[in-house]
C-alpha cells in the first residue's frame, strides 16, 4: 500500500464500519486509545481508532468523500462559491492531484488532526505499528505514520503547506473530517489551524457545513 492508496482509503465514507469491526475482531478496548483522540491514520487503522465515537459524524455528514481528488474538489467548489462574493476576487491554484506531494500533505494534515487530543505513548504506538503491517503498508507508509504521530503538535507547520486559500481551505476540511469539534481540545486544534491558514469565518463555516451539515 503506497501514500496515495493510502489516503484513499482513509477518504473512504465506510471505513469506520470496517474499523469498528476490526475493533471487536482485535478485542481491543477503545478506552485504552483515548489519548489518540479521533485516532490515527491509515485505511483500516484510522477506522479502527475512530471507533463508534466517528461513525455518528461520519453517517450524518454531507459529505461522501471517495478519495484524494474528491475531496479537493469539494474545498475547492465551497472557497469559490466564498471567494465569488468577495471584492477583487482571484483565482488561485488549488492542489496538484496527480502530485505526490498532494498525498503526503493532506496525509500530515489529517494525521495531526488526529493526533490533537492527546499524547500517543510507546504502548499505543505499538498497537499502530502492528495495525499498519497488517494492512500491508510499505515502508515509506510506516515511517510516516510513525513520524507524524511522534512529533509534537503543531498547526502553524500544517499551515505553511498551503500557498493560498484555496488549497487552505482544502488542508482545514481533510482535518476537519478527522478531529472532534465536539473535544474542547480538538476544536480548540481546528481553531488554530484556521487562525494560522488565514481563513476567513464565512469560509470556515461552510467548510464545516460540509462535514456537520449543519
Amino acid at each position: 500500500m503506497d501514500l496515495k492508496s493510502l489516503l484513499n482509503q482513509a477518504l473512504s465514507s465506510d471505513i469506520v464500519k470496517k474499523g469498528s469491526e476490526q475493533l471487536k475482531t482485535l478485542g481491543q478496548d477503545k478506552s485504552q486509545l483515548g489519548t489518540l483522540g479521533a485516532g490515527a491514520l491509515g485505511g483500516g487503522l484510522l477506522g479502527m481508532l475512530l471507533g463508534s465515537k466517528k461513525s455518528k459524524k461520519w453517517g450524518k455528514s454531507a459529505l461522501k468523500v471517495g478519495g484524494a481528488a474528491a475531496l479537493g474538489a469539494l474545498a475547492y467548489k465551497v472557497y469559490n462559491d466564498w471567494n465569488a462574493n468577495q471584492k477583487g476576487n482571484t483565482t488561485p491554484t488549488p492542489f496538484d492531484e496527480n502530485n505526490p506531494r498532494h498525498e503526503l500533505i493532506i496525509l500530515k494534515a489529517m494525521i495531526a488532526a488526529a493526533k490533537a487530543d492527546g499524547h500517543v505513548d510507546d504502548q499505543e504506538m505499538a498497537r499502530i505499528q502492528q495495525a499498519i503491517e497488517e494492512l500491508g503498508a510499505d515502508n515509506q507508509v510506516q515511517q510516516l505514520v510513525e513520524q507524524e504521530l511522534r512529533k509534537p503538535l503543531d498547526p502553524a507547520e500544517i499551515a505553511r503547506f498551503a500557498q493560498n486559500t484555496a488549497q487552505a481551505s482544502e488542508l482545514y476540511l481533510a482535518s476537519l473530517l478527522i478531529a472532534d469539534e465536539q473535544n474542547f481540545m480538538e476544536k480548540a486544534y481546528l481553531n488554530e489551524l484556521a487562525k494560522q491558514l488565514g481563513l476567513d469565518d464565512q469560509l470556515v463555516a461552510q467548510l464545516n457545513l460540509q462535514v456537520t451539515g449543519q
